[in-house]
Formats: structure tokens, sequence, C-alpha cells
């Protein structure tokens, strides 16, 4: 394995790790301290400028008119839908359904590709497709009843259903131009479209946070979401995907729910019960079907 592969899947498994330990950090402070279309204001600022600055360093490039439609779609999908519907999600349901649902991007990759493609599928994938939004489904509608730390879990999952097949759209959209262009020319025009696309949606929740007010606590998360979550990530993801196919990197998705899921048991944000891990088992073995190779 050349030495430009292995640091594209290093930087793949960092991404993932961050986004795992994610769904419980992100968690705690929403919506006591900042509400999540607030959060994503600041995730799009905060990480946007660092691009803007490390930008400076970047070769200069000038984006091909023909591409910049190609870079709204990538930044409505995966700087706005993507995180919209992931953090209102989040401060509705819980962090465990969060990263389980999550490993269906693969799947719906699997059904954009077949619709719009014209790609086959097997016995095995259709199979595979169909257990594991059965899956999807009872993580979804199960666990109606309303805590403080999930006010509405079914919307909560429907959201993260959004997200998931905005992220899946993110990756194939946003693969050509990362075999056209530097990869921060790419994040800088794509987190200042983002930014201008949710604004509207953002802004008033953005400005009820008291800035002055924040604990330590809520201070060292939103600068993880920012720092790890927003601008490490994508800049690792965006720099795996000029090595590695989209498919390649929504594998490493599978990851997260491990992380996840102890990550949140252990701080005491999320419990496992037994409709959840079947919930859980459903998902993986049908996303693992959908995923195999069939042998001709």
């Amino acid at each position: 394995m050349d030495k430009n592969k292995i640091l594209a899947l290093l930087a793949a498994l960092i991404a993932t790790t961050i986004y795992g330990l994610n769904h419980t950090i992100a968690k705690v402070v929403m919506p006591h301290h900042i509400g999540a279309f607030g959060f994503i204001q600041l995730r799009l600022m905060g990480a946007g400028f660092i691009f803007l600055i490390v930008s400076f360093f970047a070769p200069k490039q000038k984006i091909d008119t023909a591409d910049y439609l190609r870079l709204f779609f990538a930044a409505l999908l995966g700087m706005c839908i993507n995180m919209l519907m992931f953090f209102k999600g989040l401060e509705l349901s819980t962090p465990i359904n969060s990263s389980v649902i999550i490993t269906l991007t693969p799947l719906i990759v699997l059904v954009l590709s077949y619709i719009f493609l014209k790609e086959k599928m097997g016995v095995l994938k259709l199979g595979g497709i169909f257990i594991g939004f059965v899956g999807a489904v009872i993580l979804t509608f199960y666990g109606k009843k309303v805590s403080a730390n999930a006010p509405n879990v079914m919307l909560g999952n429907i959201m993260f259903l959004i997200n998931a097949s905005a992220f899946a759209g993110y990756l194939v959209v946003s693969k050509p131009l990362t075999q056209k262009y530097n990869i921060l020319v790419i994040l800088k025009w794509m987190f200042l479209i983002g930014i201008i696309l949710s604004f509207p949606i953002t802004q008033s929740e953005f400005r009820t946070v008291e800035w002055t007010l924040l604990p330590f606590e809520a201070i060292w998360r939103m600068s993880f979401v920012v720092i790890g979550t927003t601008f490490l990530t994508y800049l690792l993801n965006i720099y795996a995907l000029k090595t590695l196919p989209a498919s390649t990197i929504g594998a490493f998705i599978y990851l997260q729910p491990l992380i996840a899921i102890i990550y949140a048991i252990i701080s005491g944000n999320d419990t496992l019960d037994l409709v959840k891990i079947i919930a859980i088992l459903l998902v993986f073995s049908g996303v693992a079907l959908a995923s195999s190779k069939i042998k001709k």
C-alpha cells in the first residue's frame, strides 16, 4: 500500500473518531446553552474563518464557471441540510440513535446510484437495503417517550435520515471537485456558500446566546465542534477523497456507532436496551449485505 493511500485512510479514521465523539459532546450543550440552528451558524462562521485564513497559504486557483453549480449543491448538501438536520435531530433525539442511523448513508448511496446512474443491484443488495431500513424504521419510531434529554425522538430520528441522505449526496457531488482543485480552495468556497444559505435559518438562535455567561464546559464543547468536528473533519474527509473512492469514505461511517455508543454510555448520556440492540443489528446486517460483492 502506497504512502498516499495510508495517509488518506488515517485521515478518514481520525475524522470518523471525531464524529463518533461529537454525537455526545455536542448533545450536552443543546439547547441549554445554544440552540441547534445557532450552533450551526457558530460552526460555519468559526470553521469558515479558519479555512479563509489557511487558504491564503494554498496555491491560487480560479474556479471554472461550470463548477460553481457543483460547489453550490455540495455546500447545500454538506454545509446546510447535512449540518442543520443532524444538529436539530441531535437536540431532539439521542446520541446512539444518531450514530446508528448515519450508517445508512452507504445504503442511500446505493439507492441513488440505482435511480440516477442506472447501476444494477442484485438480490443481496436489495435484501440488505430492506433489512437496513427495517432497523432504521424501528429506531425511528421506537422511544416516543418524551424526556428533557430527548424531547421528540421520532422527529429527531427522521431528521437523522435526512442528514444521512444529504451526506451521501455531498460525498458524491464533491468527489470530482477534489480531483480538480486544492482542498483548501474548495472548502473556503463551500463554507462561504453554506454561511449565506443557512443564515436566514440560523441567525435568530445565534443572537439569543448569552456568550458572556457561558460556563467552561460549554465553551470547550463548542470549540471542539468548531475546530474538531467541522474544520478538521471536513479537511480530513476532503483530503481522503482525493485518494480514496467516496464509497470507502462512507464505509468508515460504520465505526461511528461503536465509538459513539461507548462514549455515550460511559459519560451517562444514553442507554442501550433490547429493542435498540435488535435495531442496531438489523442496520449493521443490512449494510453488510448491501455492501457485499456478488461473485460472478
